[in-house]
């Protein structure tokens, strides 16, 4: 991608350019955010840090699956290279269904992280949590949540480079 330079020679291939320097910026930040992935201890967790847990775990098996469709696509984007990924196809299909549920659950994260953020800082007033407890358990679902993000905007990306 680095040798890249000048305009692409058509619209289509402007919109591939975009979206695989897409799929590359999401696939980097998800690279930093593995780097930093939370390690939860087990003790003190409660049941939104588990779904959260449980939320990312199917979120990168989502990812994972729509990955290895992209990886299997014919070297050439030609359609009738590929017909075997045309829309309508079981290939297709399954990596639709994988998109879909990688996007719901970085969606249902995010909304999780919010109402867990709130929790935690809650529970510091409540005597639950110590103030560093509440800020590790915070800071382990914000991490979780960037992981399902990125992963569902790269492959996002990538599936519309090929789909």
């Amino acid at each position: 991608m680095s040798s890249v330079n000048g305009p692409p020679e058509s619209e289509d291939e402007q919109r591939r350019l975009t979206s695989t320097l897409h799929a590359l910026d999401h696939a980097s930040r998800l690279a930093e955010s593995v780097a930093q992935a939370p390690e939860f201890d087990g003790a003190g967790r409660g049941y939104e840090d588990d779904r959260a847990v449980q939320l990312c775990a199917e979120a990168m098996r989502s990812a994972a699956s729509a990955a290895g469709q992209v990886a299997v696509l014919p070297a050439s984007h030609d359609r009738a290279a590929g017909a075997s990924h045309e829309p309508g196809s079981a290939a297709a299909a399954s990596v639709h269904e994988a998109l879909l549920r990688l996007e719901h659950c970085a969606k249902a994260l995010d909304e999780l992280q919010q109402s867990h953020r709130r929790a935690a800082l809650g529970a510091v007033a409540g005597g639950a949590l110590t103030a560093g407890e509440a800020i590790v358990r915070v800071d382990a679902v914000r991490r979780l949540n960037a992981l399902a993000h990125h992963a569902w905007r790269s492959a996002a990306h990538l599936h519309n480079l090929v789909g």
